[in-house]
């Protein structure tokens, strides 16, 4: 199932969309505790959870149509910073590394991770800033994100899958040179406006483990970026195993699994953002996430 954060007379509730993506049914209506996504995550059981499953499968034509809500991104103000992947593509390492070789490349025998700060996810057809008086190279990544389930502490690659409450499409736009000028990542990937998200949270029950998804984008339509989640240098299981064997992963983490390649600055010469571009990313069976450049 897909489900969704969205606003009704300033109100923000997680909600579960039907079947056929027309209609919302309000989490709390059913008569459920949770009104945030966060809480949903936290708190949601398996009885609860097929009780959100059957009301998807059975609400066409009931529920509130979804042109009558504000689409929010599923999790608009994360409890803690997103933790990212970065280079877990070969082929963007290679047009990563052409582009700057004293900041991409290297030899990388352990997965890169870096925070990312969302002050506020951006949603689906929410504008991205340009921060046009500090960046000079606005960037898009697409990416499988990872919704961790629950408290996640010391887990083995077996056990894994059972950690993930599910998965959406986050851009991971990146400011290229402030990236690089800091010889980190965290300021050029966490400016405002920063972590377009959504359009919903695909519960992981629809996704075989490990996902084998595709992953695209466009730019103004032009195709940009074309792979599938097979292609990960670093698996999904390897990350959660990983970073569980040192951190407490909490209930709502997100996990950005990295890019790969196609992005602007992969191109000779590269191609970045502009004010009036339309970047839309897209990952099999989560859907599209499309946001203008402003």
């Amino acid at each position: 199932m897909k489900l969704i954060t969205f606003e009704k007379d300033g109100r923000e509730l997680a909600g579960v969309l039907s079947r056929n993506e027309r209609f919302v049914l309000p989490v709390s209506s059913l008569g459920l505790p949770y009104e945030s996504m966060q809480e949903l995550i936290c708190g949601l059981t398996a009885a609860e959870r097929q009780l959100l499953s059957d009301a998807a499968a059975g609400q066409d034509g009931q529920g509130l149509p979804v042109e009558s809500v504000r689409l929010l991104a599923p999790i608009p103000c994360p409890a803690q910073d997103v933790i990212c992947l970065g280079i877990n593509y070969m082929d963007h390492a290679d047009e990563a590394s052409r582009y700057k070789a004293d900041a991409f490349g290297g030899e990388r025998p352990y997965p890169i991770y870096f925070s990312k700060r969302v002050n506020r996810a951006v949603a689906d057809h929410e504008p991205i800033p340009a921060h046009e008086n500090l960046v000079d190279s606005l960037d898009y990544e697409c990416e499988l994100a990872v919704i961790i389930g629950r408290d996640t502490k010391n887990v083995s690659e077996e056990e894994a899958a059972d950690c993930i409450f599910g998965y959406t499409i986050l851009n991971d736009v990146s400011a290229r040179n402030v990236q690089t000028r800091h010889k980190q990542w965290y300021f050029g990937k966490s400016l405002d406006g920063f972590t377009p998200m959504g359009p919903c949270i695909l519960t992981d029950d629809e996704v075989a483990f490990p996902p084998k998804l595709s992953v695209r984008s466009r730019v103004n339509g032009e195709l940009r970026q074309n792979s599938t989640t097979e292609l990960l240098i670093f698996g999904v299981a390897h990350v959660i195993s990983e970073l569980s064997s040192g951190m407490t992963l909490k209930a709502g983490t997100i996990i950005a699994t990295g890019t790969p390649a196609g992005v602007g600055m992969g191109f000779t010469p590269p191609r970045f953002l502009h004010p009036g571009d339309v970047v839309e990313c897209s990952i099999e069976g989560i859907g599209s996430l499309t946001n203008p450049v402003h």
